[in-house]
């Protein structure tokens, strides 16, 4: 569900605003090229939304007399109604291929038409490339995938294609190149650029890596699979990464959101937090917001259509030829998860269970042609048509047909009539996008002055009422709640499911219709457009507060956005700085900034070691090691270096050199653990993977091991669980990097940072160098404690002040390394410093 946010922002149009008939369809003629269109594009507006898709929402025809071409816009293509939903003062144009062959002599001369006359910008891909790109690995491979279908083995299955993925990515550059073309003006920051669906996955790397502030959203109209599936997906990650480079991603429902934010964590290690009603990816210092928004239709365009002569005529014939009868109407593309084969043997079951339905029920199926060609289509359309025959064979009876199979293409008008005509509607998909047919059966039954008085309905005839049956598992499913869902899987529940729809009460057909109506009268397609656009602004509002660096090749490729003041910390300049300097403190965490999280052996390194205590050597430094761990584990890691500090802990226990003896921050009643550690316990056994650490002052669950989602689920409920219990214990509960630690109140990192440098400044040596390197959350506290004090003017002055984290994130922290080798780089660097002569 969209936020309330929106819904109180959105100023929705009303039907009337669309003026739809005025503008659908523009048609003109290319022969040569002959234009009946009258009116001028605006060509400059203060904004301008650029639409890009694989095809152009455009009808293109050729004369079989004249050899002229014909385009017009396709107004069952949701991307066409865009430009009408749009605010008035907002410019729309629609970068794309045709959905025909156009001759390479007339590419040129077609094009330049386009984008005078219907604001398109046309990309014509050479054959080859179209085929391996569209055919091959679209339509044979990501669209099964992304269907919940695993590519399979064997003559018949379909294996990933090195070239196929090749072409997707060279047609996906050369979008993106047009695209670039549309957006290269003066006022380009006034562009949205907004990509469609599954074809153009790997466009926005293309884009972002040649314009770092364009203002990018993705929405899928497909359902994206879940994260087991999608890992079978040998350029998984290219496609993630590339996705990430958007500025907002959109999706139909929540389930396909949360199958994408799952893959990411998984695949990726990004987590996604939720912020007064935004989901949201932190990515390389960029906020990547991710959608939940249904589309919808045009209530307009659709009033206008029911109102034409050939609706209301071919309305009127139904209604005569199907007078008496109850008919249910199914409107799907023919292919294999349109779930066709499973509503016809639902509807044969349903007159072997209910023999007095037989000769009163209808079910009216129509397809629309195949989107592409293959092996798996023909086998549906050979499927449906027996079981269609053996049902009519069946059940059957002279001027009676209970499966009425019509294969299209079918006109939009005639579809309105039987959807006008029919009580049910069924759509009952094994797995598909959103699935508008729903929406426009319920708008249609719902009807217009002009269909009704053909149809004979007036004043004095009962409240409209409509039924939908639809399948679980499609996206329109959740927004349909008066609906009956079921699962097309089982034929016996759908059978029921009809039986159910046909003997509904009036009444509750009526209060159903009317919840339905009143949703997608209010969700249309305005609403959809105007709230994605608007999110789209509020994700990129920050693009001029932040710096950016362009890292990584090929779609590796990724934007990194810093803080104006946040930047590389640089050898020359810690160097030069350190130097200049005689009194130096030198902060240091360990895991993640001297041991990566990930390795098993957890000890440090003789590298690690060896520059360690050349740093110790130089009586100008002191140097500590300020980690969470347990001051037995750290003694015994650096027992060879004799000068090291170390604050276990988090600063409860202190010592300065191996052999002075540790200090303890305070007396400390740690009674509580007795209560604490049962429950980690029970979590530890609950979740595998996970383990304890149990320090003197602290215990730390730990779920690094564990599976990433149930491993988060965990943590979170074992953090709430904990602070219940210890509501009343002067503790504190904390949720860190693939941990939950219980600690004593009044530790921190922030506090060893300031008794240390009180205890130096008490001594004589107040420090006029500070380096201060960590990874995580609890870093963050030595971070703020050093601006704290560094902000403070009573406090004496620290001249070289280098706070930095361990990769580009939001930190407190003016400097950032990208890893740990630079880390130990930069230590080694000043370390050679030290025995070098000024």
């Amino acid at each position: 569900m969209v936020s309330s946010y929106c819904l109180d922002q959105l100023n929705l149009l009303s039907t009337d605003d669309f003026g739809i008939m005025k503008r659908i369809p523009r048609v003109m003629k290319v022969p040569g090229v002959i234009s009946e269109f009258e009116e001028d594009q605006q060509t400059k507006s203060l904004k301008r939304v650029i639409i890009v898709s694989n095809q152009l929402p455009l009808r293109a025809s050729r004369d079989l007399f004249s050899n002229e071409w014909r385009f017009e816009f396709d107004e069952n293509d949701l991307l066409a109604l865009l430009k009408d939903a749009v605010p008035p003062d907002t410019e729309v144009r629609y970068v794309g291929t045709l959905k025909a062959d156009i001759d390479v002599a007339d590419q040129d001369e077609v094009a330049h038409v386009l984008r005078e006359k219907f604001s398109c910008e046309t990309i014509f891909l050479p054959v080859d490339m179209q085929n391996k790109f569209y055919h091959g690995f679209c339509k044979h491979y990501l669209w099964p995938l992304f269907h919940y279908m695993m590519p399979r083995t064997g003559s018949d299955g379909v294996r990933f294609d090195r070239s196929q993925w090749q072409a997707y990515v060279s047609a996906n550059k050369i979008f993106a190149d047009k695209v670039l073309e549309v957006t290269d003006r003066d006022d380009e920051d006034e562009d949205h650029v907004w990509v469609h669906d599954y074809h153009l996955m790997a466009l926005p790397t293309f884009l972002r890596r040649r314009s770092h502030r364009v203002k990018l959203g993705f929405f899928l109209h497909s359902p994206f699979p879940s994260s087991d599936i999608y890992k079978a997906l040998p350029v998984r990650d290219d496609i993630l990464r590339a996705l990430l480079n958007c500025d907002l991603i959109g999706f139909h429902t929540f389930d396909y959101a949360r199958h994408f934010l799952s893959s990411c964590r998984r695949i990726l290690g990004l987590h996604s937090e939720s912020n007064r009603g935004y989901i949201a990816l932190e990515y390389y210092g960029r906020t990547v917001t991710i959608k939940i928004l249904p589309a919808g239709i045009h209530m307009g365009q659709l009033e206008s259509v029911m109102s034409e002569d050939s609706t209301v005529k071919k309305a009127k014939e139904l209604k005569e030829k199907y007078e008496g009868k109850i008919m249910m109407v199914g409107v799907d593309d023919l292919d294999l998860f349109k779930g066709i084969t499973q509503k016809f043997s639902a509807m044969g079951e349903l007159l072997e269970t209910n023999q007095e339905l037989r000769g009163k029920v209808v079910l009216v199926q129509i397809t629309n042609p195949a989107r592409s060609s293959g092996q798996d289509v023909q086998e549906v359309l050979d499927e449906a048509n027996r079981i269609a025959k053996e049902v009519n064979n069946k059940y059957g009876q002279p001027g009676y047909e209970p499966i009425v199979f019509i294969k299209g293409p079918v006109t939009t008008q005639e579809k309105f009539a039987y959807y006008a005509i029919a009580e049910c509607c069924v759509v009952t998909p094994v797995r598909d996008g959103m699935n508008l047919v729903p929406y426009k059966y319920t708008a249609c039954k719902q009807g217009c002055p002009v269909l009704d008085k053909a149809l004979g309905v007036d004043e004095n005839s009962p409240p409209k009422n409509s039924v939908i049956l639809v399948s679980e598992f499609i996206g329109c499913s959740p927004s349909l709640s008066g609906a009956i869902r079921v699962n097309p899987w089982n034929t016996s529940e759908m059978a029921s499911a009809m039986y159910s729809a046909i003997d509904l009460p009036e009444t509750e057909k009526q209060m159903r219709h009317e919840k339905h109506y009143k949703y997608i009268s209010s969700h249309d397609v305005a609403y959809w457009a105007r709230s994605f656009i608007q999110d789209l602004e509020r994700a990129c509002k920050d693009h001029y507060y932040k710096r950016y660096w362009r890292i990584g090749l090929g779609l590796a490729f990724r934007l990194v956005a810093l803080e104006p003041n946040f930047r590389k910390l640089l050898g020359d300049t810690l160097n030069s700085a350190y130097k200049r300097t005689n009194s130096r403190l030198i902060l240091l965490d360990y895991d993640g900034t001297m041991m990566p999280p990930t390795s098993v052996n957890k000890g440090p390194s003789h590298e690690v070691i060896s520059v360690l205590n050349r740093l110790c050597d130089d009586p100008k430094n002191i140097v500590f090691i300020v980690s969470g761990r347990d001051r037995d584990t750290l003694s015994k890691w650096f027992s060879s270096c004799e000068k090291l500090g170390i604050a276990a802990e988090h600063g409860y226990f202190t010592r300065w050199t191996r052999d002075s003896p540790w200090e303890t921050n305070r007396s400390m009643d740690l009674s509580w653990k007795e209560v604490v550690e049962p429950i980690m316990q029970l979590y530890m056994e609950a979740t595998d993977g996970s383990s304890i650490e149990n320090k003197e002052t602290a215990l730390v669950w730990h779920h690094q091991d564990a599976d990433p989602d149930f491993g988060l689920f965990q943590a979170k409920e074992l953090h709430d669980h904990l602070e219940n219990v210890l509501a009343n214990e002067p503790v504190v509960v904390k949720r860190g990097q693939q941990i939950v630690e219980v600690k004593p109140q009044g530790l921190s990192k922030g506090i060893v940072v300031e008794n240390l440098i009180s205890t130096m400044r008490g001594r004589g040596k107040s420090p006029d160098f500070l380096l201060c390197i960590g990874d995580d959350r609890s870093d963050e506290d030595m971070f703020e404690s050093i601006a704290r004090s560094s902000a403070n003017p009573t406090l004496p002055t620290i001249a070289e002040i280098f706070a930095c984290t361990v990769g580009q994130k939001p930190s407190m922290a003016k400097y950032y390394v990208d890893d740990i080798v630079e880390v130990i780089g930069l230590l080694r660097g000043i370390a050679e410093a030290s025995v070098q002569p000024n």
